[in-house]
């Protein structure tokens, strides 16, 4: 099962300037697993010390939100997930 990673800008330093990655697993938590496997750095840009998603990280599925417990959701053959920050300021 093959499933695409699209990478934020801002996380591509750990993918080697890889925009997309492609992964397999049966969950966006497994999925993130295989990620982290190919780029270790990866980890620590998105998980905090307890090991949960970083508050500033968005996960999406096929174009939608995957919130609440997006390490869960079941994927399939051909989803998209998309790894996004959420930026705040003035």
């Amino acid at each position: 099962m093959s499933v695409t990673l699209n990478i934020h800008k801002i996380h591509r330093q750990y993918t080697r300037g890889l925009d997309v990655v492609a992964v397999a697993g049966g969950t966006i938590g497994a999925c993130l697993d295989a990620l982290i496997r190919q780029y270790p750095g990866m980890r620590a840009a998105l998980f905090d010390a307890k090991g949960k998603l970083k508050n500033q990280i968005e996960i999406y599925l096929n174009m939608e939100s995957a919130y609440p417990d997006e390490l869960k959701r079941a994927v399939k053959d051909g989803d998209e997930i998309f790894i996004t920050v959420m930026l705040a300021g003035g």
